[in-house]
Order: structure tokens, then sequence, then C-alpha cells
């Protein structure tokens, strides 16, 4: 059933922000709606999955703030998935350190990123340098640096190491919570389909706009609403609001409504949110 736009937006100043990404497509708008959802599911011994991870700020918050018990985070690509495994295998010092002590130019951001074949470490030292000097934060190839930036500052504009340390510290105190698994979405919620103590959070690259944001943007959509549909736990689905999305959810007899949202040039616009129920929202 599509119901009508829900027009309140979401005060991101309310929202930490506990993701050592910029993420192109990030939800960190979405927060104070997931934390409406997970306390809605109530209980306990519930467990997250988030099988298109990213910069894991839904896993982070449902963790941080004591939504669920523990969160399993999935993700595909592997400049992203070796951030995750170094900050969440003990690495997280190491990798913070080594961002306080690089000295940004395009020069050095050049040179880490060639390095980023060598080791584990030079992959996820190499993905947070790319994040933070590629235009959007985009992590495909093709992606190109900032050029002016804010206040025209270029690269470094988005460079903060203070913060990032923090946060990834921060991470790394709560990295009992987390079990990280570099791999394919679909394999693990299928895995994990009968169990009803789980609650995913799927945000699948969109249909739109996902072959410019990321690596692995070629997914079977329909599989992946037949997927959901067998699901046993509660999920939390978001698309682009396109005509394909609506269909799918339609066909399956998935309710949706419209989110309100700002996009990273502050442009309004709207995305579908998906689920068996929602009643609370």
């Amino acid at each position: 059933m599509f119901q009508k736009l829900d027009t309140q937006n979401s005060d991101q100043t309310r929202v930490p922000q506990r993701s050592p990404f910029r993420y192109a497509g990030g939800k960190t708008w979405l927060i104070p709606k997931i934390r409406q959802w997970l306390r809605h599911q109530g209980g306990t011994d519930k467990e997250m999955i988030e099988p298109f991870a990213g910069s894991g700020i839904v896993s982070l918050t449902a963790v941080c703030e004591n939504l669920v018990d523990r969160a399993t985070m999935v993700e595909k690509d592997e400049g992203v998935a070796a951030v995750w495994q170094i900050i969440l295998n003990g690495g997280a010092v190491w990798l913070a350190d080594a961002i306080m002590r690089f000295q940004l130019t395009p020069e050095t951001a050049k040179r880490a990123i060639d390095r980023a074949d060598e080791s584990l470490e030079s992959l996820a030292f190499a993905t947070i340098i790319k994040n933070r000097v590629n235009r959007g934060g985009i992590l495909a190839d093709g992606a190109s640096f900032i050029k002016n930036g804010e206040n025209g500052k270029g690269i470094t504009s988005r460079w903060y190491p203070a913060t990032l340390k923090k946060r990834i510290l921060t991470i790394d105190q709560i990295k009992h919570k987390i079990h990280f698994i570099q791999g394919d979405a679909f394999e693990v919620c299928e895995k994990n389909a009968c169990r009803n103590n789980v609650v995913y959070f799927i945000d699948p690259p969109y249909i739109k706009s996902g072959q410019r944001l990321y690596r692995y943007s070629d997914i079977d959509h329909k599989a992946l609403f037949d997927l959901a549909n067998r699901l046993q736990g509660d999920f939390l689905m978001t698309y682009d609001n396109v005509t394909e999305a609506q269909a799918l959810a339609s066909r399956c007899k998935f309710e949706t409504k419209l989110i309100a949202m700002k996009n990273t040039h502050h442009a309004r616009k709207t995305e579908l949110i998906i689920g068996k129920d929602l009643t609370w929202l």
C-alpha cells in the first residue's frame, strides 16, 4: 500500500556522527526514524543485520544506543570492508594514529591510494583517504578529487584527523557488539531468513543512482524483494522513489511511505521507505 509523503524532516543535529565515512547515500538523516522503528520492535536478544552496510551508521547507532543487543554488518566492497576489518579486529588504534600522522596533500593522497594493494592495512588507509578527498566521498571507480571544496580548501576541506580518530576509537570500545562479514548480502540474509530475533536494515545500491556511487551496484532488485518477503524477522528497506521500486513493493504487498530528506548538496528530495508493517511510522 502506497502512503502519503512524510514531510517532517529529521533533525540531524540530534544524531551523533559515529561513522568514519562520509558516504554517498548514507543514512544519517534517517536515524530518528530508525530509532522509532527499533523501539517499536521491543523484546530482548535482538540482532540487527545490515546487509549493505556501507558507512555502518545504522548498525553503529543501534548498538551504541542499545536499540539492539548486537549487529552484523555485511559489505562486499573490498576497500570499505578493509576499513571495518581493521577497526573491528584490533587495528583501530593503528588506523587512528596513521590518520593523525598523515600530512594530506594531492601528492601524498595519490601515493597512499596507489599503495592500496600492498596489504589490508594499506587498503583500509587508502579507502579512508579516497573517501575524504573524492567528490561527495564517492568510492566508485573513476571518482575524482575535490577541486575547490569548502572555502577553497580543496581536498583538505573534508580532512578532520582528530575527529576521525575519535570516531574510530569510539567504535573500538563497542566492537564486541559488532560482527563484520565481507561477503554477499543475499547469502547472509538467506542464511538467517528463518530467525525471528533478527531485524534487517536493507539499504541497497539504488536503481537510478547506484552505478554512479558504488563499485558493486549491479544487483537483482526483484530477487532482493523476494528475499525480503521470506525473512521471518522484520525489516526496513530504503529505495529511491522510482516506479520500479514502487511496483516491486506492491507486488510483495509491502507497505511504503515517502520520506523527505536532503542530500549532500542540501537539495530536497524524497526516498521510499518499505516494510511489512509501517504503522509505527
